[in-house]
């Protein structure tokens, strides 16, 4: 047996370097990419590009040549060798891309590739003891020969609902952040216009203020994920930035979250490093998954192989 990581994106492989001390092979598409994959191992853990399937994206799926067509090979794996299990995750808009055809077809690629699949489940991250509002559509699948009853699988239940939950306040940075998180008074106007537009045109698109007490939207790649979740923070002291902005800081204490609060939202403990400028950070954040809603779901599948 082997573990086996692969990852292309060169900040990526840094920041698992650094928190798990080995580096991830490349491109997976790469035959010399594949041939480092153990030839026996237990269970494939994969999530395939969302874009293709996003509700927010074109929702182009397998005619996407370039992401969407990922899965197949993670099809290809494990056709090839074979593992007990496999836990897929992907964006709940999978779920219901092309009224349900492109999920339809990769489940039957996953029964041809020779697994039971269980059905797939929609789970939210702020069910599993995180502050934030995360749906993603899990896939969960067992080795046909191994005789597994797939009907005696049971996504966990909510840990977390109501009063119970963690609220943005449980994971917010406990000290006075650096000014640059702060918005320009440029850049808030800039936001309130984009978001009047969008309001006049009865669209519901445009920067968020998340109530303290509350739970944050999806963190997301990209410059929506950071202004869906701003925050007021009016804890800073010292207005004078530290890069180049038009206008000043804002008096309001609008302030985007940072990297650090967006790993806590996802569950990583604090100790996890933070290698790579915020950017990357950011990114590699937003790409993660929610760890307590993805471990609660691994236990159940462990439990059924035995391997817990």
């Amino acid at each position: 047996m082997g573990f086996y990581s692969s990852e292309f994106d060169a900040k990526a492989q840094e920041s698992y370097l650094a928190n798990y001390g080995e580096m991830p092979f490349g491109d997976i598409t790469k035959e010399s990419t594949k041939k480092y994959i153990p030839k026996e191992f237990d269970i494939l853990c994969a999530g395939f590009p969302c874009q293709a399937f996003s509700l927010a994206g074109r929702r182009l799926g397998f005619k996407d040549e370039t992401r969407g067509t990922l899965f197949f090979e993670i099809e290809a794996i494990l056709k090839r060798h074979q593992p007990k299990a496999f836990f897929l995750e992907n964006v709940k808009g999978l779920a219901i891309h092309d009224k349900g055809r492109t999920l339809k077809t990769i489940l039957e690629h996953l029964d041809g590739a020779g697994y039971a699949v269980v059905p797939p489940q929609i789970l939210n991250a702020m069910d599993y003891g995180v502050p934030q509002h995360r749906e993603r559509v899990y896939i969960i699948g067992f080795r046909k020969d191994l005789g597994v009853n797939i009907e005696e699988f049971r996504y966990p239940a909510p840990i977390t609902i109501g009063d119970q939950r963690p609220k943005f306040r449980d994971v917010m940075e406990e000290n006075e952040v650096s000014v640059k998180y702060y918005l320009s008074t440029a850049y808030l106007e800039t936001l309130i216009r984009h978001k009047a537009r969008h309001e006049a045109a009865g669209h519901g698109f445009g920067y968020k203020i998340i109530d303290l007490d509350g739970v944050a939207n999806a963190i997301v790649v990209g410059g929506m994920g950071r202004e869906c979740n701003l925050i007021i923070d009016k804890r800073l002291t010292n207005f004078t930035p530290i890069t180049r902005i038009k206008g000043e800081v804002n008096r309001e204490g609008i302030r985007k979250m940072t990297p650090r609060e967006w790993a806590r939202l996802q569950g990583f403990p604090d100790k996890f490093k933070i290698v790579v400028a915020d950017a990357s950070a950011y990114k590699q954040l937003g790409n993660s998954v929610a760890i307590p809603a993805i471990q609660a779901t691994a236990e159940r599948e462990l439990q059924l192989l035995n391997l817990i």
